[in-house]
């Protein structure tokens, strides 16, 4: 399949013979011994595996078998990954702040009301203000703001609820 000028694997549900070869793999990944499960790690993954943890090895073999098939993590999904990777580890090897897609522009006021006060939140380039306090989430404002936890983006409509089909 094309996508953009580039040749993309199927998505599952795309090609029925192909979805039907995927599912036959997994399912015969619980009949495998631990040791064949060794040696299929090292058929996929090119190296010996980490451990002898049966859950472990399907579910990492179940995954590479997927993504051989359909593809793995976009390169935007696979930067933020590394991203995400070294903040957590304390790296800054990379200059680039991580933000999330789903936020508004630096600068953007979302005004909710919320029993009858009006809440007026100032998007950060590195996280919210609301009444002068910083946040890293919407979701810690919301929380904030009604004493229960919320999805922030739903909370401050950002995020559209999903329609039932009629």
């Amino acid at each position: 399949m094309k996508h953009h000028g580039k040749i993309t694997p199927p998505a599952p549900g795309e090609d029925a013979s192909l979805d039907q070869s995927v599912l036959s793999r997994l399912a015969a990944l619980k009949a495998l011994s631990v040791r064949e499960l060794k040696a299929e790690w090292e058929t996929l993954m090119g190296s010996s595996a980490p451990n002898n943890s049966r859950t472990f090895l399907e579910t990492r073999i179940a995954y590479r078998i997927q993504e051989l098939s359909y593809g793995g993590p976009d390169r935007d999904t696979r930067r933020m990954l590394d991203m995400l990777a070294d903040e957590v580890e304390g790296h800054t090897r990379r200059q680039h702040q991580i933000a999330d897609p789903r936020n508004p522009v630096t600068g953007t006021k979302l005004l909710r009301e919320w029993d009858g006060v009006e809440h007026t939140v100032t998007v950060l380039k590195d996280g919210f203000d609301w009444q002068g306090r910083k946040y890293k989430s919407l979701s810690a404002v919301a929380r904030a703001i009604t004493g229960t936890r919320w999805n922030g983006y739903r909370f401050f409509g950002l995020r559209e609820r999903k329609r039932e089909d009629t």
